[in-house]
């Protein structure tokens, strides 16, 4: 089964601006080869053959999580009390250096240690309501920090946004 998991990337003004440079605009992937492992590059180049792709990251203290993370699972990118885009995920990989030099954080910043490419990103500007109307979910919950849902969760969900409008 598809997992799905919530990442928020549109609250603070640092990840609004990580999204400015990764989400909301493709990143020529091909330009950071330097850092790149030739694995990665290589399944980068087969799942984003144009050299371009969408990117977001997780910090290190969810590596064991992030080893979860296959090609085709789901990512919900939240903010704003809404859910703002949706990816399938491309490929996952460990690489600070590939992180530090895509996002540049100010320094003392946490940085992301893990990254996903991204594919069928969409807007869909989903509030919060809808998803805690959903069976599982509690009202009130605002998604704080990167969370993966569960077999039913993730089920209800992707039922939601098969029939959510993209924006």
């Amino acid at each position: 089964m598809v997992q799905v998991f919530v990442q928020p990337a549109y609250g603070t003004a640092d990840t609004r601006r990580y999204g400015a440079e990764s989400l909301d605009r493709m990143v020529a992937f091909r330009e950071l080869a330097d850092l790149l492992e030739p694995a990665d590059l290589a399944r980068l180049d087969a799942l984003h053959p144009g050299g371009r792709a969408r990117f977001w990251g997780a910090k290190d203290k969810y590596d064991r999580r992030m080893d979860t993370v296959t090609t085709g699972d789901v990512v919900l990118f939240t903010g704003r009390k809404h859910v703002q885009a949706t990816a399938e995920v491309g490929h996952g990989f460990r690489n600070p250096a590939f992180a530090r030099r895509l996002w540049n954080p100010d320094p003392g910043k946490c940085l992301f240690s893990n990254v996903y490419s991204l594919r069928r990103y969409r807007r869909v500007e989903l509030p919060y309501e809808a998803i805690w109307a959903l069976p599982g979910f509690n009202p009130g919950d605002n998604f704080m920090g990167l969370r993966f849902l569960d077999e039913a969760k993730s089920a209800a969900v992707l039922g939601l946004l098969s029939g959510a409008s993209a924006h």
